[in-house]
């Protein structure tokens, strides 16, 4: 269930070469931390980074799913193992 204390990664303004660092480590402190969810933001103009916030989740074993907020397509949900 995601609430206000959900963690969250905002990736506005980054560099797509970043994506890759920031969600990777992002999930990683996560899953140590014990969090089962978290978001993503990326934002929803040209659907780059969506894309690659994508396929850096689609490649990590730690993800067990994701997917679009229906309230916000700006953002992914994230469930991790």
């Amino acid at each position: 269930m995601i609430t206000h204390k959900t963690p969250r990664l905002d990736l506005h303004g980054e560099e797509r070469a970043l994506v890759y660092a920031l969600v990777a480590e992002f999930i990683n402190d996560n899953y140590k931390l014990g969090n089962k969810e978290i978001v993503i933001i990326h934002g929803k103009s040209t659907n780059i980074l969506t894309k690659e916030v994508h396929n850096v989740l689609r490649d990590n074993k730690l993800v067990k799913k994701y997917y679009l907020n229906n309230w916000n397509i700006g953002e992914t949900i994230v469930e991790l193992i």
